[in-house]
């Protein structure tokens, strides 16, 4: 009773007020990659306080502790004794994805929200389990993508979407990938868990493919594909010798078709989408950039406006979400990727088995 009350006098405040006091936040695990680029962004930020971490492999944890420089007496053994000892208001997740049930589960049974990073879970069966948890903790799960936060996307969704300055969506066409985690250098233990199919899911194909799925579930308003088809291929067998390093999904909808194209082989970084309608077309460059044409005009290139808070920045939002200020929804949504996680099962299958995987 007493955590209600705090937050619900919290609701009123916007994170960026001098009313706000900062929001108190766990971390579960290191492994993940991007557990360096959080830290290096929010470990002195005024917005939270990051209350306590949690890893079990203490290699990993002596790295962060030189490299990122964390205090040994926040990190903890275990997510239990974590979330027990340093009461975090808020819970991000640094696992490998197989170990999101876990965490949800854990979070759950102590009412405290969570946000991992994407995908949500390796499989329909386990995203289904992180539902019931939230639903019956009644805790919000989000989940936290790059491209989420790209004015770039939010710009060509709102001519697409919201003016409609394309006609109806007949095609949208998403590229995202690098030229393969080995390759870019990630570290050992993220490594690890990527080029494992048990706790990757896939590839390439789970790694990026989600960004896609992702996007066109929010153009398609959280509607389910019809057909999920998928090829997977192993370029690089000396490399990543247990799973793909490049994808093709290819999602059917009434009266329009999405191709995701995941990949460990690109000669770039990218994260880019095409939106094609009955009369018009916006491509998204980068974070901020868009190429535009619509009907009996020549092609623009424009730059998209700057997000307003809370929607431009992942911490904000879930830190909103938590003070009960917004209620998720879009991209971040546990609805929208419970669907992502329906289209990479559905494409893992259809590569497996080279059919047409249909969805009721």
């Amino acid at each position: 009773m007493q955590r209600r009350t705090f937050l619900g006098t919290l609701a009123a405040a916007t994170l960026c007020g001098a009313a706000s006091p900062p929001l108190r936040l766990g971390m579960a695990g290191l492994e993940h990659g991007h557990a360096a680029g959080f830290l290096a962004r929010y470990r002195d930020s005024k917005e939270i306080e990051l209350v306590g971490i949690s890893e079990p492999n203490r290699d990993v944890a002596g790295r962060y502790v030189k490299r990122s420089g964390l205090n040994w007496s926040k990190i903890h053994p275990t997510l239990e004794a974590m979330l027990d000892e340093a009461k975090p208001q808020a819970v991000v997740a640094f696992t490998s994805t197989v170990g999101h049930l876990d965490v949800v589960k854990a979070c759950a049974r102590r009412k405290i929200p969570v946000m991992m990073e994407k995908p949500l879970a390796v499989s329909v069966e386990q995203a289904r389990e992180i539902e019931r948890a939230s639903v019956e903790s009644g805790i919000p799960v989000l989940v936290n993508y790059e491209t989420t936060w790209y004015p770039s996307n939010h710009a060509a969704y709102a001519l697409a979407k919201q003016e409609n300055a394309l006609g109806e969506i007949r095609k949208v066409v998403v590229h995202d990938g690098h030229r393969g985690p080995r390759e870019i250098g990630v570290q050992p233990e993220f490594l690890a868990w990527l080029t494992d199919p048990e706790k990757n899911g896939a590839g390439a194909l789970f790694d990026f493919g989600c960004y896609g799925a992702n996007l066109m579930t929010w153009l398609m308003d959280d509607a389910r594909p019809t057909s999920v088809t998928a090829v997977t291929q192993r370029f690089k067998p000396e490399i990543y010798a247990k799973v793909d390093d490049e994808a093709t999904v290819i999602l059917e909808y009434p009266g329009a078709q999405a191709i995701i194209q995941a990949s460990w082989n690109w000669p770039f970084n990218r994260k880019d989408m095409e939106i094609y309608g009955r009369t018009g077309q916006v491509l998204t460059v980068e974070q901020t950039g868009l190429r535009v044409q619509l009907a009996g005009k020549p092609e623009e290139v424009r730059q998209a406006p700057a997000l307003q808070a809370p929607q431009d920045d992942f911490l904000r939002y879930f830190a909103a979400v938590v003070r009960g200020e917004i209620k998720p929804a879009g991209l971040s949504s546990l609805r929208n990727n419970l669907i992502v996680v329906e289209i990479l099962d559905a494409a893992r299958k259809s590569a497996e088995t080279g059919r047409t995987i249909r969805l009721t």
